[in-house]
């Protein structure tokens, strides 16, 4: 093999490397926590009846766990008879690799379902919090349990409603961070190789709610950006420090993830609450959070929002699906008579709406602040009696639909 030959082969070798990387989607609304796919060249319009099934997954385990996927594999959460588990399939079939219990199924409150967080998938290993609160590192060749932490036991922690933790840790560098809630501090950071505190925000004790950390830029400073009942904060991820909060309350449970944009942030979510708008700054060393807008013209339950150019998209209890101007927060339109309530995903110019009830319908409609256009839609099938609330999940030309024990894998692929 000459030289010129070797550098081709060593170019094509690194590209096929960068597009398995790029085409991952390894923790909680992918890559940057934001429910935005990179992928293109996916389907414009579905045909009749849905794009094509290529398998489905059964026995995987009762729970509406999203998800994760990395390196040719799928990782996920569910019950199994007394067990909640961890398992991991192969991509191409949906044929199990292996699964491993991490404790008791979380079973108060009558919430016999399932676990809901998504594997958070960083190299070697995967990142698990399970209803009850136990935080679980396990490799990811084999389903070894490396370290197992109880948040409530061992770091005081507390939630703001009885249905069991739900949150998808954060894997940042050497720290896997969480919000245990409660009166040792409302967010902790733990070391990612042997699950030691490294710290815990202990000038913060909110209880924690069902929302999911996301990182980002504010004011110049990368940070930890959290909603829980009382607040939505912003936290130094070398120490813990709260940089900024700000009042903001809410009720029965809080789920959506926040989202951050051009040094503001937004927050929304159900029972009535709606949704806000915080501008941060920072004069000197100290942040402050000045609130643009609050309304409810988003009350999004856990579906979820999309945050597409200046506007957000997602299902508002009050209104339908709505599309919502980022900065003002009004309604640019709304549809209720189309879909149901649900959950929903961007990839290639569109979103992909999936309704929580009924057929479990699946919807493709164009990410325009133009109107609610339909470019296809089918119902799921092997449907459970249970919600689809597991989100959809656009990765590696595929569309992923979790309804309790089932996975199903669809072509999105012309």
């Amino acid at each position: 093999m000459n030289l010129r030959t070797k550098v081709i082969s060593l170019a094509l070798l690194v590209n096929a490397v960068a597009l398995t990387l790029a085409s991952d989607w390894p923790q909680w609304h992918g890559p940057h926590r934001d429910n935005r796919s990179t992928e293109t060249g996916l389907l414009k319009e579905w045909p009749s009846g849905g794009p094509r099934l290529l398998w489905s997954a059964n026995s995987l385990g009762g729970g509406y766990s999203t998800p994760s996927f990395s390196q040719g594999r799928i990782y996920g959460m569910g019950y199994r008879e007394a067990d909640e588990v961890v398992w991991a399939l192969d991509a191409r079939d949906g044929k199990e690799i292996w699964s491993t219990p991490t404790r008791p199924a979380y079973r108060e409150m009558g919430y016999a379902e399932g676990p809901r967080c998504t594997p958070t998938v960083d190299g070697e290993h995967l990142y698990v919090l399970g209803g009850a609160g136990n935080l679980a590192c396990l490799e990811t060749a084999g389903g070894r349990l490396v370290w197992q932490v109880d948040l409530v036991k061992e770091h005081g922690g507390n939630m703001m409603s009885g249905w069991g933790y739900s949150e998808s840790p954060l894997v940042d560098g050497d720290r896997v961070v969480v919000t245990p809630g409660g009166p040792q501090g409302t967010m902790a950071a733990f070391d990612k190789r042997t699950g030691k505190r490294l710290w815990q925000t202990a000038d913060l004790t909110d209880n924690a709610a069902y929302a999911s950390i996301v990182i980002g830029t504010l004011a110049g400073e990368r940070q930890y950006v959290q909603l829980t009942d009382a607040h939505v904060f912003g936290v130094a991820p070398a120490d813990g420090r709260v940089l900024w909060r700000a009042p903001r309350g809410g009720r029965t449970a809080v789920i959506p993830t926040p989202v951050v944009h051009d040094d503001h942030v937004y927050v929304t979510s159900g029972y009535g609450i709606g949704c806000n708008l915080f501008h941060i700054t920072k004069d000197g060393d100290a942040f402050a959070a000045k609130e643009v807008y609050a309304n409810r013209e988003m009350v999004n339950h856990h579906g979820s929002v999309v945050l597409i150019g200046e506007h957000l998209y997602g299902h508002s209890d009050a209104r339908g699906w709505i599309c919502q101007e980022f900065r003002t927060g009004k309604t640019v339109w709304a549809e209720r008579r189309q879909l149901g309530k649900g959950a929903l995903t961007y990839a290639d110019g569109n979103l992909i709406l999936r309704a929580e009830a009924g057929s479990g319908t699946v919807v493709l409609i164009a990410a325009t602040p133009e109107g609610f256009v339909e470019k296809g839609r089918f119902d799921q099938p092997e449907r459970s009696r249970k919600n689809s609330w597991p989100h959809p999940v656009v990765c590696d030309g595929r569309l992923y639909l979790r309804d309790q024990e089932v996975l199903l894998c669809y072509d999105l692929k012309p």
